[in-house]
């Protein structure tokens, strides 16, 4: 079965696998460069990176809309817990089978503060092995660290990385990210939502493409790729 990533604009991901809808960093609402509008789109699960307004974005209103089951760590679940919302909390370097495939929370450099200022512990990453095999990693707003070439020896058919500097890594310390990853395919996010993090993604694809044995597939937001069986 086809596994589909949908890219709604700045991190907001959409994939669809093993029959299964989930949204990572569902960020709709105060959105430029949304293609979507958050009572439109499923999900079964969603996925929060971490704490960040532009990041946990719409996850209550579409989670009580849906009844998805959020995941992230135990501080965000906690706090979506006493708001009524179902989740599934984990931690950075735990794994758990799910109905559609088993995903695992990775490092991430960044904050997690929640919008109301709560602690929201450490942000993650996740990669997720789908049924059928294929590893797909979400970095998630990081910087760059070594220990991504860790996560690389996982062998990943894809890894959708954030070039957008400022925030997260820019595309100097991305195009070294896909050098320690080495995935098949890279996605870049996290860019052209505002000014401040304004990036040329074709200047980026022709750099990574030129140094790497990586293709990389720059999609306008609400285009889709369709992973490889």
């Amino acid at each position: 079965m086809s596994t589909i990533f949908t890219w709604y604009g700045h991190a907001t991901i959409g994939l669809q696998t093993a029959g299964v809808h989930l949204l990572i960093d569902p960020y709709f609402s105060g959105n430029p460069t949304a293609t979507a509008k958050p009572t439109d789109v499923p999900a079964d699960y969603i996925l929060v990176t971490h704490g960040h307004g532009d990041h946990l974005g719409d996850t209550v209103a579409i989670a009580k809309r849906t009844g998805a089951t959020v995941i992230s760590n135990a501080e965000i679940c906690g706090w979506l817990g006493s708001k009524g919302i179902k989740t599934h909390a984990q931690h950075i370097g735990g794994g758990f089978q799910y109905p559609f495939g088993y995903l695992k929370l990775t490092l991430a450099l960044h904050g997690s503060g929640l919008p109301d200022g709560s602690a929201g512990g450490n942000p993650v990453g996740f990669l997720l092995t789908t049924n059928s095999g294929k590893k797909i990693y979400f970095a998630g707003d990081t910087g760059l660290f070594g220990d991504m070439r860790l996560i690389g020896e996982e062998g990943l058919e894809l890894a959708a990385l954030p070039i957008g500097d400022n925030y997260t890594m820019g595309p100097d310390d991305a195009l070294r990210a896909v050098k320690l990853l080495q995935p098949k395919v890279v996605i870049p996010i996290h860019y052209n939502t505002w000014q401040l993090i304004k990036q040329d993604p074709q200047a980026w694809k022709q750099r990574v493409e030129a140094e790497t044995q990586t293709k990389c597939v720059v999609l306008a937001p609400g285009g889709t790729y369709q992973v490889e069986v």
